[in-house]
């Protein structure tokens, strides 16, 4: 009876490790480099709201410039519709406040993120502005040009700590 318990016991572990419907959805933020002691990070998701119907996620980041008069923003968005096209921007706030809030920098700085058969999207952005030293910021995600009412992606910015 006990080698069938135990055979029954490395069976489950097997399953338990090996489990095709387990939900990996951690995500890595990239600390090394120059800049990390002054990089802000979001990692981001879809709203609650959309479960089911978009999932997706990614992460982000502020960055001063080389020569610390500008900021470089960088998206990453994964598990979005292939050939999808999603306009995106950092915002002053967080996410789900007004949707009003100020935008960090210019819209045209923004290069809409391009999806490719993957669902992967990258994009990044040159602020002509120092990386902020305090305030709250955020990264959103529109559904389209055409309906950027619609968020289908949102990360809070976290400070640097060093």
């Amino acid at each position: 009876m006990s080698v069938f318990r135990l055979g029954a016991a490395a069976v489950l572990f097997a399953f338990a490790a090996c489990n095709p419907f387990r939900s990996n959805n951690a995500v890595e933020l990239d600390m090394s480099g120059p800049a990390a002691g002054n990089q802000w990070n979001a990692a981001l998701n879809s709203p609650s709201a959309l479960a089911g119907a978009v999932q997706m996620n990614g992460t982000a980041s502020m960055a001063p410039s080389s020569d610390s008069t500008s900021t470089i923003v960088t998206i990453d968005l994964a598990n979005a519709s292939p050939g999808g096209v999603h306009p995106w921007e950092v915002r002053r706030g967080e996410c789900g406040a007004a949707t009003n809030a100020a935008m960090f920098g210019s819209k045209d700085a923004y290069e809409p993120l391009d999806v490719d058969s993957d669902g992967l999207a990258s994009s990044s952005a040159t602020i002509d502005s120092r990386i902020p030293t305090t305030g709250r910021y955020f990264v959103v995600v529109h559904a389209s040009a055409s309906n950027t009412t619609t968020i289908v992606a949102c990360g809070n910015f976290a400070a640097p700590t060093g």
